[in-house]
């Protein structure tokens, strides 16, 4: 791993990363975007590590974009927007395709973009006292980079009134909307770890292919998701990992993967 300016990250088989801005609510920027990119490729690319906790430093989890990030576009030509955009769809991109399971721990309230990173997590947890909305309606814009990974979260209905409200919500509906899966009152890292663990049990070629399974089977027509599942079920079958998957079943033992 590389040294981050705007992350804080912990390597170990759980690993965390922390965006580090706590100054100005952790909001994006185009080095944090950079930087969220490599480290979750290299990450994703790392055998040691088992699941990745992805937080936020200090009181709130990500504010979007930094508004002075904003200002220095106003000038930007179409083209320049759109190359910007790209950088920031690859980040979000590469953290949801990541082979590894990504666990969001969100430790206070996340706004626009920073609602994207709660859409891209396998399994959210959040304290009960953070706020969210889809803000960029309130700037004349549009969540348009993260709109493809949030409606696969929420379903275009819950989609439709948040984005053109701009409505501020809490926890509770957001576990209603499917934006969080848990909430926590107490200590969030008992939690977060247990979840962890849970997390990085299985075997990790299978975790990543489950991962793949659910993004690509809704996005295909019915043919085509009967033809790759019929495929996926048999390469899994006979690959190294589940002949010992299935072996460790029937012989009552454990699977090398989870004895390390």
């Amino acid at each position: 791993m590389g040294e981050y300016e705007m992350l804080d990250v912990d390597v170990g088989k759980t690993t965390t990363v922390a965006l580090n801005r706590p100054e100005i609510h952790n909001a994006f920027n185009s080095q944090l975007i950079e930087e969220m990119e490599d480290c979750f490729r290299k990450l994703g690319e790392d055998k040691e590590v088992s699941c990745i906790v992805l937080t936020g430093t200090g009181k709130s989890f990500c504010a979007g974009a930094d508004l002075n990030w904003m200002k220095s576009m106003i000038g930007y030509t179409r083209e320049e927007n759109e190359a910007d955009s790209w950088a920031m769809a690859d980040m979000f991109e590469t953290i949801y395709t990541c082979p590894k399971p990504v666990l969001g721990r969100i430790n206070g309230s996340a706004f626009g973009g920073g609602l994207g990173l709660l859409a891209v997590c396998d399994y959210v947890i959040s304290v009960p006292d953070a706020k969210f909305a889809f803000s960029e309606v309130k700037l004349g814009i549009a969540p348009a980079v993260i709109s493809p990974y949030v409606l696969k979260r929420i379903g275009p209905s819950r989609a439709r009134y948040l984005f053109i409200s701009g409505e501020r919500f809490g926890p509770e509906q957001a576990r209603e909307y499917g934006l969080v899966d848990e909430i926590v009152d107490g200590d969030m890292d008992e939690i977060v770890e247990k979840k962890a663990k849970i997390l990085s049990s299985s075997g990790p070629i299978a975790i990543a292919r489950n991962k793949e399974l659910v993004a690509k089977v809704t996005d295909m027509g019915w043919e085509e998701a009967r033809k790759y599942t019929v495929g996926l079920i048999a390469e899994l079958r006979t690959s190294p990992e589940g002949q010992e998957g299935i072996g460790a079943f029937l012989e009552k033992r454990r699977p090398h993967w989870s004895v390390k």
